[in-house]
């Protein structure tokens, strides 16, 4: 039995989204990819190429960087959802000024009403050493917050080091 919301964490390049992908296929249901990164420079289109490769056929992507919320809700129990991910749609919010509070609100309320299954990806940001900028201080502080919010919601919460997962919460189906 697969858990209805996991979310997976894991430091940068830890190969948290391979094991989401992995999970995701498992299911056999209808693969949704839900992408949360903008394009601003051709490290990061990159990047989106070498996930997109990764990924393989078999998957409808959907880019979605600010408001989740009407996506989700218009997916079907048939179809399983991989965020990926929460960090990016985090730095979305900021670049745009948004009122994290009330963003971080809407888009636990659409994790609960999404009616596929989901698996969000997100990363851990504090295990590092405290940045020496206001900024990225401001972005580690919402991001704990943020990940504490979607592991109390998640069902199954895997944390990914080194390629290997550690169940944190729930049960690997």
């Amino acid at each position: 039995m697969h858990p209805k919301y996991t979310l997976i964490i894991g430091g940068a390049a830890s190969g948290k989204s391979a094991f989401a992908e992995e999970l995701v296929v498992a299911t056999g249901k209808s693969r949704k990819y839900f992408a949360t990164s903008q394009v601003f420079d051709q490290e990061m289109r990159s990047k989106v190429d070498r996930h997109l490769v990764q990924r393989g056929t078999g998957w409808e992507t959907i880019e979605e960087p600010l408001e989740p919320g009407p996506t989700l809700s218009a997916l079907s129990a048939d179809d399983i959802c991989l965020f990926d991910c929460a960090t990016m749609w985090l730095s979305n919010q900021m670049l745009a000024g948004a009122d994290l509070k009330a963003a971080q609100s809407r888009l636990i309320e659409a994790i609960r009403t999404c009616p596929a299954q989901l698996v969000m990806v997100t990363n851990e940001v504090g295990h590092g050493i405290v940045p020496d900028n206001a900024l990225a201080r401001q972005f580690r502080e919402a991001q704990g917050r943020l990940n504490i919010a979607l592991a109390a919601e998640a069902n199954l919460v895997v944390l990914v080091t080194a390629g290997l997962p550690l169940v944190l919460k729930g049960q690997l189906p």
